[in-house]
């Protein structure tokens, strides 16, 4: 397969996931910002968002202060901005018009309908009435995007330069996600996250959950009261759970496989070693490291096999 159609169809799926995690991460901060908490708890919470997407310098040079309805203005229809949910949606059918021809036509009218739905629904006053709305209908194009995909499209080089962009984007985040939520608890240190509170952390780590469609797992996993800890272990370290990391990184790991060329083994060897580092873990072992500093390293791995990947099928890598 050509460079350009790999770059093309691994950058849409990527776009295409960074707007419904960027959905994801928006709708938590709504719903947490709803709950009984210090004016400086809410702006923390809506701070470690823009963190989290290493946006917060462009957004304090455009807008100053940090309130919820600069920020949601600012993630979701700002088209200066490159992580907005605008810009993604936009890029990934960019990405995808250009490879037109390698799609099906189920994909890339997915695309096409859902940046034409979403300029319309954007007009509309949504944001200001029901957020949580519109964040659902990103995650519900996502969803179908990815469903037209996995029922259409042959099994070649193309679904599989897909895959592999969704959950390299999907590990990426998901890390990121836990980093920010573990460093903005307003409760018990990181060392002795086993002890905290239930009844202070219930909502926090709840909303957690549901940004990554995991409360219901979580109930059916655990059978008991939500900890910081078991939070972590099923998004980590639980192959079953799909945004695991574990599992992210089994499904770049059987994708990358299918994709192999004479520059790749490098980079096969390294995604599973990362693999293979998640599966032979505990999180009392992780919890030990420090979940920041743990993280941080897996964070700057993923991101180097991100760089190996543009290096030895796509591109020249730019940043994105």
């Amino acid at each position: 397969m050509l460079s350009r159609t790999a770059d093309h169809l691994f950058w849409m799926a990527r776009y295409m996931e960074r707007a419904e995690n960027t959905a994801r991460i928006l709708d938590v901060n709504v719903q947490t910002s709803l709950l009984s908490q210090s004016k400086k708890h809410n702006e923390q919470g809506w701070r470690g968002l823009l963190t989290l997407s290493e946006l917060e310098a462009a957004f304090t040079e455009r807008h100053g202060d940090i309130s919820p309805k600069a920020v949601l203005d600012f993630m979701v229809n700002d088209s200066t901005n490159p992580g907005s949910i605008y810009c993604c949606v936009q890029a990934a059918r960019e990405n995808a018009r250009a490879v037109r021809g390698t799609l099906t036509t189920e994909v890339w009218e997915t695309h096409n309908s859902t940046w034409l739905e979403l300029q319309k629904i954007l007009a509309t006053d949504v944001l200001e009435r029901d957020p949580s709305e519109f964040f659902e209908w990103i995650k519900f194009r996502s969803h179908l995007s990815r469903g037209v995909a996995i029922g259409t499209m042959l099994k070649d080089d193309s679904f599989h330069f897909t895959r592999l962009g969704t959950f390299l984007e999907r590990a990426d985040n998901t890390a990121r996600l836990l980093d920010v939520k573990f460093n903005s608890m307003p409760f018990t240190p990181l060392p002795h996250l086993q002890h905290t509170d239930p009844h202070a952390d219930y909502y926090h780590w709840a909303a957690v959950l549901r940004s990554v469609s995991a409360f219901e797992t979580y109930r059916k996993v655990y059978r008991d009261v939500i900890t910081p800890a078991r939070v972590a272990e099923l998004l980590i370290l639980r192959g079953d759970m799909p945004r695991s990391l574990v599992c992210s990184l089994d499904e770049m790991s059987q994708n990358l496989a299918r994709v192999r060329n004479d520059y790749s083994l490098d980079t096969e060897r390294r995604v599973g070693k990362l693999l293979a580092d998640l599966r032979y873990s505990d999180i009392e072992d992780i919890l030990y490291t420090g979940m920041h500093a743990w993280l941080t390293n897996f964070l700057e791995r993923i991101n180097d096999l991100g760089n190996r990947i543009s290096e030895d099928f796509l591109m020249p890598v730019v940043k994105r």
